[in-house]
């Protein structure tokens, strides 16, 4: 799986999350049909075949930049001690 860029993850559980609360509060043909699209996408882009395990990965993957940005910024401080 190639691993998506953290801002297009973000961006896609976002879209996912606003689809998902319109859908739950306002169901109706476009409701379900965007969140379709959207389940779609981030199942693509976590390489997952349902949203559940999708949600998980992208989880996962959100951790992952955490501690990614974490080690930096202590890579930064020892260089600049």
């Amino acid at each position: 799986m190639m691993v998506p860029a953290e801002k297009e993850l973000r961006a896609v559980l976002a879209r996912f999350a606003e689809a998902r609360i319109e859908h739950d509060v306002r169901p109706s043909g476009r409701s379900s049909a965007a969140l379709e699209d959207v389940t779609y996408t981030l199942c693509v882009m976590t390489g997952c075949r349902d949203v559940e395990q999708a949600l998980r990965t992208a989880d996962l993957l959100m951790e992952q930049y955490r501690a990614d940005r974490a080690v930096i910024a202590r890579e930064g401080e020892t260089l600049a001690a």
